[in-house]
């Protein structure tokens, strides 16, 4: 029996004269979808233009975006394309996304489009809520991705959300649709592609039609969270205002909506950046809540920070807003700094950017924070104390340094270490005995 044909208008009817922008890497995936728009514009008038975007990141990079846009030109379709000069964020894949959609948005705008097509499929919905079950995520994190999201002017669309990838290549394979296949697709160093080479054929072995069942898991989650935003919604704008959450409120709500307007906290601080934010990050933010300090601090994701001062909770966009944080010292602390803290196992170095302690000689847990006036701390080869201001003029550290620089210090308030300039009494030499070992960089 003939195999039935993939389409477009099986997942989703586009119109007469609807201006389409597809977002195209020229891989299978889009190539499939961008064939199926041309087959779709020899049935009714659709204006298409193809959004590419080179990321700058592998030598074949340059061939793919030449090769899509002269595959434009003999179909007569738009191209738009552009290439990333450089990247800032440590994190990459995170960092392209975002650029990606900007310039997709922009070619919306440019074209006055209605629809912006991506060629994200059932493979790659399955592989999303895997890992951000895995992970942890928000209960819209695991529904994964929508089919159809509404921005501000024109519907973004992924009409292939109910195709696998085998009949994707299957697809192209037919109908000699060429494309390239990107190279970073293989590397198992990415999370992704581990899930894709050994989850995915497991759970299509076990049922081929489990891509079904994983949509109809993301719409089910979909519309409970919509449901359950309806709620929240009214209890965020009795609790979080002009940036601050007010904790008494707050601690008046049902545990669960507390739970539900701390995801909404993050998701409008982090908007784009939602795949950053885990149920760690909720717990984080709920511990500091409950905490007994009056003045207090939590490190979130790309930096920002979280800071408790008595009944408020409140999230400095620009590292000058900050004068002060208290930290508890976990795995990993991102700094207002820009630097870091983390507790390793790794024995090596010996500098004043490690530090070795003995948890029997200091009462946990360990905090980072700033320094206070008369802060003073034993030095490793004396009995002597000096304060912490003399320490930063004979290091010759500016004012504003002082002012955020880190002071490590245990639960009764002792100053254990001052990461990157001096180490204290409780610092140990690798021939001695400690269990703790903590990383500034």
């Amino acid at each position: 029996m003939r195999k039935k044909e993939m389409d477009i208008e099986t997942s989703y009817r586009f119109h007469e004269g609807d201006i389409i922008v597809i977002g195209c890497s020229g891989g299978i995936d889009s190539m499939a979808l961008l064939h199926m728009l041309l087959e779709l514009r020899k049935t009714m008038p659709l204006s298409l233009i193809c959004a590419h975007v080179n990321h700058n990141v592998r030598k074949e990079s340059q061939e793919e975006f030449t090769f899509v846009r002269d595959f434009c030109r003999d179909h007569d379709v738009v191209f738009e394309g552009m290439m990333i000069e450089k990247y800032g964020d440590d994190n990459f894949h995170n960092e392209a996304r975002n650029i990606r959609y900007h310039f997709f948005e922009e070619v919306v705008q440019k074209y006055q489009a209605n629809y912006l097509v991506t060629a994200h499929h059932a493979d790659d919905l399955m592989e999303t809520i895997l890992m951000r079950l895995v992970r942890g995520s928000t209960l819209k994190g695991y529904a994964g991705f929508e089919k159809v999201v509404e921005k501000d002017h024109y519907l973004l669309v992924r009409p292939l959300i109910m195709y696998t990838k085998e009949e994707l290549i299957d697809y192209v394979r037919r109908h000699h649709v060429p494309y390239r296949e990107d190279s970073s697709n293989h590397k198992m160093n990415y999370t992704r592609n581990r899930y894709r080479k050994y989850v995915l054929p497991f759970l299509k072995q076990e049922d081929k039609s489990v891509h079904k069942k994983f949509l109809k898991f993301s719409t089910l989650l979909q519309d409970a969270d919509h449901f359950i935003q309806i709620q929240a919604k009214t209890a965020l704008h009795q609790v979080f205002q002009n940036g601050q959450l007010n904790i008494e409120l707050y601690q008046a709500l049902e545990p669960f909506l507390q739970k539900m307007v701390l995801y909404s906290v993050l998701e409008q601080l982090y908007q784009d950046d939602l795949i950053l934010i885990s149920n760690q990050h909720v717990l984080l933010l709920d511990n500091l809540i409950h905490s007994k300090k009056a003045n207090a601090s939590v490190s979130l994701p790309n930096e920002k920070l979280a800071i408790k001062s008595y009944q408020t909770i409140f999230f400095p966009k620009q590292i000058d807003q900050i004068s002060s944080y208290e930290i508890e010292l976990t795995k990993f602390v991102s700094l207002p700094n820009h630097r870091h803290l983390t507790l390793t196992d790794d024995d090596t170095g010996t500098g004043n950017d490690v530090c070795r302690l003995d948890s029997k000689e200091c009462t946990l847990p360990l905090t980072v924070r700033t320094r206070r006036l008369g802060d003073r701390m034993y030095l490793k080869g004396t009995n002597g104390r000096k304060k912490l201001k003399d320490i930063f003029i004979d290091k010759k550290i500016s004012l504003d340094e002082r002012d955020l620089w880190p002071v490590v210090v245990d639960a009764k308030g002792e100053i254990v270490w001052l990461p990157g300039l001096q180490k204290s009494k409780f610092d140990k030499k690798k021939t001695e005995s400690y269990d703790i070992i903590i990383k500034y960089h």
